[in-house]
């Protein structure tokens, strides 16, 4: 065998998510109609209009280095931009020393659990989760500890604590929540914070808590997400522009970190590191440069908005039974019958591509994302139809 036996062990239950992207370019390419392809999070959304300007003034700065490394953690306009808009949403004093720019969600989230996690320690996450999150977790040889939800989908701080051992290095989140599009309530974080403070209380490290919150700024019926740093001290919060500024390509993120973390400048000293060593080394010059004057800057909501409310509407009048949606771009029902991967498979052979909630760590339901034009969700609402009429 010419691949490590663990890599080849994966592969063989590689992404659910990737797996049907990659299906659903074959039967484009083979034809026989339009496929309406449901199965991954890749924004037609394109970016706004000053992002374009912004990227074109930068490109043609003839300056001298404009493409040249940097430090580690980014570049200091940059950091300090993004510290400020942190310190106007969260009502903290971030600094840009708390601020380590990284590529992309997956880069910062890697760069945290690098430099947190001794080998054997544990992380628990909350099932559902993002299918990338067990990889990750044993990049850095740690282990993760899946705790169930709430049936609304919402945390269950109670059942977080029950899967904490002395072994317990890192709490995961996900807020706005993938796969169901649940926004976690306020009451819900602060739950959580106040028993994390209370577990970690006479530990040699706290446990810490990282956000994965690119999808923080795409809520719909809330000014605006719920804070995980005034929940808990020792929060980082691991995040991108992928979603919030219609750039998944360009691979652009940052990590924060708590002006309230105990020993903050060593936390971040590490991740600097960490940075470095994973081979990030920095995230994207030019994109750091652009991103730093569009810090207050979001797509269009209301776009997102308008398909949220007509694919609930529709799949809910259907009889399908999901969580509300109350942020992201996912939806998550029920799969009538029980069989995730049957009804999938049901709707690919109507070229309906939907995610089974088996990729997720949980059996039963199915991911909807939502990020397309309308023509493609309409047209695809006799096939949902059709499939739960039997």
């Amino acid at each position: 065998m010419p691949i490590s036996r663990k890599i080849d062990g994966y592969l063989a239950n590689a992404s659910w998510i990737r797996k049907l992207f990659e299906e659903g370019n074959r039967m484009r390419a083979e034809g026989g109609g339009p496929v309406y392809d449901f199965s991954i999070g890749n924004p037609e959304l394109e970016p706004p209009a000053l992002f374009k300007e912004t990227l074109t003034r930068l490109a043609a700065d003839a300056s001298g280095g404009m493409h040249r490394y940097m430090s580690n953690v980014g570049y200091d306009e940059t950091r300090a931009a993004v510290a400020g808009s942190l310190s106007s949403d969260y009502g903290l004093p971030f600094v840009a020393d708390q601020v380590i720019m990284t590529v992309g969600a997956g880069g910062a989230i890697n760069t945290a659990l690098k430099a947190l996690l001794d080998p054997g320690e544990e992380v628990v996450v909350s099932v559902p989760y993002f299918v990338e999150y067990r990889f990750y977790i044993d990049n850095h040889q740690g282990v993760m500890v899946a705790a169930p939800m709430r049936r609304s989908f919402d945390l269950d701080p109670d059942a977080i604590e029950a899967k904490i051992t002395e072994l317990t290095r890192i709490v995961l989140i996900n807020n706005p929540h993938n796969p169901t599009g649940v926004v976690y309530p306020q009451e819900t974080l602060d739950r959580l914070g106040e028993m994390l403070r209370r577990v970690s209380a006479g530990r040699d490290r706290p446990i810490f808590l990282i956000d994965d919150a690119p999808y923080r700024k795409l809520v719909y019926d809330i000014p605006r997400c719920t804070n995980p740093f005034s929940a808990y001290e020792h929060t980082l919060m691991a995040t991108s522009h992928s979603k919030d500024l219609g750039l998944p390509g360009e691979r652009i993120g940052f990590l924060a970190v708590s002006p309230r973390c105990m020993g903050w400048q060593r936390v971040a000293g590490a991740l600097a590191f960490t940075n470095r060593t994973l081979g990030y080394v920095n995230a994207p010059a030019l994109m750091q440069r652009v991103v730093a004057h569009l810090q207050d800057v979001t797509i269009d909501l209301g776009w997102y908005r308008r398909k949220r409310d007509l694919l609930y509407k529709e799949l809910t009048r259907m009889g399908y039974r999901m969580p509300y949606p109350g942020g992201a771009f996912y939806i998550f029902p029920e799969a009538p019958g029980g069989d995730d991967i049957a009804f999938m498979q049901k709707l690919k052979d109507m070229r309906v591509l939907v995610v089974p909630g088996t990729g997720f760590g949980m059996r039963g339901h199915f991911r909807v994302s939502y990020c397309m034009r309308d023509e493609v969700i309409e047209g695809a609402l006799p096939a949902f139809e059709q499939a739960i009429r039997g």
